[in-house]
């Protein structure tokens, strides 16, 4: 049996680092320390073990902490990592300008997708989000593509373990119909959402494949309005093609296939 060890300092470490990122002016150590229950000594110990290792820097005037080069070296490597992105690009690009509806690339990150890209609808009216924003597991359409692309005792335990969650009045909360849903993906290689994840929004999603160890997917994205029938089947074989197109063009990357420059998984 193999269990998860828990090193506190860590733990600890990166709690203050999240918290540092989400305040523009910088924090001191005392904010720190209140606002997330620790003691100041803790607290100073770990930020001037970061101080001293670039992840973060203090201001001499202030004295107060914002994140640090080393974190820039290091997000641009770890991005740089994931050339997924320069290949769909284009292939985004094409599908927006064909649907007119906003197009998303995502990874499966443990237990949520995170969005490594965003081609903006071409409409007044839009749904976005800004890259490296995380969905949560089951969100819509994407949701289920992304469990449909995982072993099917795997998924199942995840979809019965902890219940599902109900993001709207149209959420699919049943396992039993939701999975019936995620094997319709994985059997039709796209999934629908139809108001699940968000109020007068409806989504298609389709899974790409050839990237070694790593669940991907593509999605677009639009109002219900703008999305009847007609143009629901439209779309539907528009992202299945382009994530097609996706994965053929990752099945003819050496780098992809062979795993040569990038991590075992993110998952």
């Amino acid at each position: 049996m193999v269990t998860s060890y828990q090193a506190p300092s860590v733990t600890k470490a990166f709690q203050i680092l999240r918290l540092i990122s989400k305040a523009r002016f910088g924090l001191g150590i005392t904010e720190i320390a209140n606002r997330l229950e620790m003691s100041k000594g803790t607290v100073h110990g770990i930020v001037s073990a970061l101080e001293n290792s670039g992840v973060i820097m203090r201001a001499t005037t202030t004295k107060r902490y914002t994140l640090g080069v080393t974190l820039f070296e290091f997000g641009k490597q770890a991005y740089s990592q994931f050339d997924l992105k320069d290949l769909a690009r284009p292939v985004m690009e094409r599908l927006m300008g064909r649907m007119s509806e906003t197009v998303y690339l995502g990874i499966l990150n443990k237990n949520h997708i995170t969005i490594l890209d965003i081609v903006e609808s071409s409409q007044d009216h839009k749904i976005t989000s800004p890259k490296g924003t995380i969905i949560p597991l089951f969100a819509g359409a994407t949701g289920k593509v992304v469990l449909a692309s995982m072993d099917p005792d795997q998924a199942l335990r995840i979809i019965t373990s902890d219940g599902l969650p109900r993001f709207t009045e149209h959420t699919v909360t049943d396992p039993e119909r939701y999975l019936q849903e995620v094997a319709h993906a994985r059997r039709d290689g796209y999934a629908t959402d139809d108001e699940e994840y968000i109020s007068g929004v409806r989504a298609v999603a389709a899974p790409i494949k050839g990237w070694r160890h790593l669940i991907s997917a593509l999605w677009v994205v639009g109002f219900k309005r703008s999305l009847d029938g007609e143009k629901m089947a439209d779309l539907i074989n528009a992202t299945k093609a382009a994530a097609g197109e996706v994965s053929r063009l990752c099945s003819l990357d050496p780098s992809f296939t062979s795993g040569q420059g990038y991590p075992e998984s993110v998952v």
